[in-house]
């Protein structure tokens, strides 16, 4: 009798853990597809006039802090990158976990392992973004491309990833149909 309760405890544990599996593995993140993001990525304008949307396009550029490394009118091609500063030095207080690496290496006893100038902390964020402006009958279609690269305080690349928040290229077209609008207006 006892066997036959174990068992059937056994199957219950085994299907309820089952269940959790299942539930786990359905509420993962959803990675765009190629399609889903080349939609975010792209806006159509309702002139045809390429070189008036380019240059609406270099003026949010540059009011967003952004340097223009090249530009082709005729291929409809701008490149442009901005750089953020995302900490100070060492002694600085924006250093992660500045105080527990002090710490422990006094825990250590053998004195700190490294100095505060060979500490690695993430310094530099670099913003590119490469801009396809293409004439699409009576329209302008604009597809934006912006990739962040994190550099840590000696220079090296320690992450590069694509930019794909939809909020976020929303936010750069609006401002984009606003520099339209006042080059239209001549101002």
């Amino acid at each position: 009798m006892k066997a036959k309760h174990l068992f059937i405890i056994l199957i219950i544990i085994g299907l309820s853990s089952c269940t959790i599996v299942e539930y786990q593995r359905n509420t993962s993140t959803h990675q765009a597809t190629q399609l889903e993001t080349r939609e975010f990525q792209t806006r159509i304008f309702d002139t045809n006039n390429t070189k008036l949307i380019m240059k609406a396009l270099v003026n949010v550029l540059q009011d967003d802090n952004y340097i223009i490394t090249n530009a082709v009118t005729d291929l409809g091609v701008i490149m442009a990158k901005k750089e953020i500063d995302l900490g100070k030095t060492p002694k600085g207080t924006n250093v992660e976990n500045d105080f527990w690496i002090t710490f422990f290496e006094a825990l250590n006893k053998k004195g700190p392992q490294k100095s505060q100038q060979e500490r690695i902390y993430q310094k530099t964020k670099i913003v590119e973004v490469s801009i396809n402006v293409t004439e699409y009958g009576r329209q302008c279609k604009v597809r934006a491309n912006f990739q962040a690269k994190i550099l840590d305080n000696k220079g090296d690349v320690v992450e590069v990833y694509p930019v794909q928040d939809g909020k976020f290229y929303q936010d750069f077209f609006a401002k984009v149909d606003k520099a339209i609008f006042l080059q239209k207006q001549g101002l």
